[in-house]
């Protein structure tokens, strides 16, 4: 079975927002985009705004699709939509990861990404 999975690329001028995932779960520690799972009845679109307001107190304005991929882990297969968003109101807060950072593109290498994420990262860095 295959899980709906969303995640929002939020652009600040050059630098895009990357968040920690919590020690205690799945993948835990490694960076990801913001996002999480469609729950039944959910757009993909209203899922991401949903996960945002709950992980990060803030509201997205969802714009079009950058790119989507599908990954299985050990545990769980994912098909992952990523999205261009901004923030539309509020200051993200860490309300569930263990931390936030805005990085440049050649920022990238610096960090330690879920695998889900590396063709999205290859494709910011413009080696796709």
């Amino acid at each position: 079975m295959v899980t709906e999975v969303v995640a929002a690329l939020i652009w600040d001028e050059d630098k895009f927002m990357i968040c920690q995932r919590p020690a205690n779960k799945a993948r835990g520690m490694l960076w990801e985009f913001v996002g999480g799972k469609v729950e039944p009845g959910e757009t993909k679109e209203q899922a991401l705004i949903r996960e945002c307001h709950e992980e990060l107190a803030i509201k997205l304005l969802v714009g079009g699709e950058f790119m989507n991929v599908t990954h299985e882990y050990p545990d769980i297969t994912i098909h992952l939509t990523l999205f261009n968003a901004t923030i539309a109101a509020g200051t993200p807060e860490k309300l569930e990861h263990n931390d936030i950072r805005w990085i440049a593109i050649d920022e990238i290498p610096q960090y330690e990404f879920c695998p889900a994420d590396k063709c999205i990262l290859s494709k910011l860095q413009g080696l796709e």
